[in-house]
């Protein structure tokens, strides 16, 4: 055929997908696999840039006391926790409470809420794309 479908008899839907098939959502081998990964990755990105901005933060930041560093380390271990925890569904709630947390933080030093609303914006695009991928 001309418009790119094949021409093989079989009767299809609207979509172009063979009668009775369900549609596929990606091109993925393991949609559920990727979406975990894509998670867990995020949040392990997260522990990382958390436990490596401590130093920065207090060398340009300036009054950064214990308990901010205290803070930091915390979130970071729960990222690393929840990033193994991704197969579990409340692992998705609770990577979004983390990020909640973090912009909280920001009451400790004002570069916790920069680096809060940071890692809000790229947790809320990974969301995003578990979306689109498992509908």
């Amino acid at each position: 055929m001309s418009d790119g479908t094949p021409d093989d008899g079989a009767v299809r839907t609207a979509d172009g997908n063979p009668a009775g098939r369900p549609p596929r959502r990606s091109g993925l081998r393991n949609p559920e696999r990727a979406v975990r990964g894509l998670g867990a990755g995020t949040l392990s990105l997260e522990a990382l840039v958390l436990v490596l901005a401590i130093q920065p933060i207090r060398v340009v930041g300036g009054d950064l006391g214990g308990a901010a560093i205290g803070a930091v380390v915390a979130l970071a271990v729960a990222a690393v926790l929840l990033a193994g925890m991704m197969r579990r569904p409340w692992a998705w709630h609770a990577g979004t409470g983390l990020q909640g947390l973090l912009m909280l933080a920001g009451l400790l030093h004002w570069s916790l809420l920069v680096l809060g609303i940071v890692f809000a914006l790229v947790w809320g695009y990974a969301l995003h794309v578990r979306r689109v991928i498992l509908g």
